[in-house]
């Protein structure tokens, strides 16, 4: 237990530059005491002591602004950074090295019993207000953007943004890779996206601008082109009479 907890402090410190001290860490990051308290819960939930579990998590949710079911599944080194908003439903499974930011929604789409919720495998980012909605996989390494609303698989090592969220970018690599990667691009590191990862449906607006400039110079080129020659002809006609 307590080799977990120094493991959950040296994540916070990895991953956060604005960690300063290890009490500040305890004393002061809503997302290590809501994974705390989760471990309480948890314990209860797989115990069967459900409704103490769900007391527990109602506490957690009242002192930290996040909440987390206790019957959600997580691996080692999670971390939500600021985290006021964060909901993960009851069927959500999160694998190790796994990152949210304030605002993130692992939900469900469905009523019906069973898994209902999204599974993340390792080294994921999720960031800010993103939805991660039903129970399908976001693979190995890969990233939601902020605000993003994801309703369908993400393949390992691929980039999700937009609403409804669209791929664009996928990428091989080790996990480690990645996280180097990530660090050396302080925009996407912090919140999911980064500045040459635009909104796709930014970008085929933008293409379709684009094209369009191009239509209106073309056709002024050839509006130019006509009134020279038809300044010609009508020269030419008179040089006849």
């Amino acid at each position: 237990m307590i080799s977990r907890m120094r493991e959950d402090i040296r994540t916070i410190f990895e991953r956060d530059p604005a960690a300063r001290s290890v009490w500040e860490v305890i004393f002061s990051y809503p997302g290590l005491h809501a994974l705390w308290w989760h471990r309480v819960a948890h314990w209860c939930w797989t115990h069967r002591l459900t409704w103490l579990g769900r007391f527990v998590s109602h506490i957690s949710r009242w002192l930290t602004g996040i909440e987390i079911h206790p019957g959600v599944t997580i691996g080692r080194r999670f971390f939500i950074d600021h985290g006021f908003g964060v909901v993960i439903g009851e069927t959500t499974i999160i694998g190790d090295d796994v990152t949210l930011y304030q605002g993130v929604t692992l939900g469900g789409t469905s009523w019906n019993p069973g898994k209902r919720h999204p599974t993340l495998e390792n080294d994921v980012v999720v960031g800010a207000g993103a939805k991660v909605l039903g129970p399908f996989t976001v693979g190995v390494g890969a990233r939601i953007g902020s605000n993003a609303v994801v309703v369908k698989e993400v393949p390992p090592g691929c980039t999700a943004v937009g609403v409804p969220a669209k791929l664009v970018k996928c990428k091989n690599g080790t996990p480690a890779d990645r996280r180097r990667e990530t660090a050396d691009r302080i925009g996407f590191s912090t919140y999911g996206v980064s500045q040459d990862m635009p909104d796709p449906v930014a970008t085929g607006i933008d293409a379709m601008l684009d094209h369009i400039d191009s239509l209106e110079r073309r056709q002024d080129e050839l509006e130019s082109l006509t009134k020279r020659l038809s300044e010609q002809l009508a020269e030419h006609q008179t040089d006849k009479a």
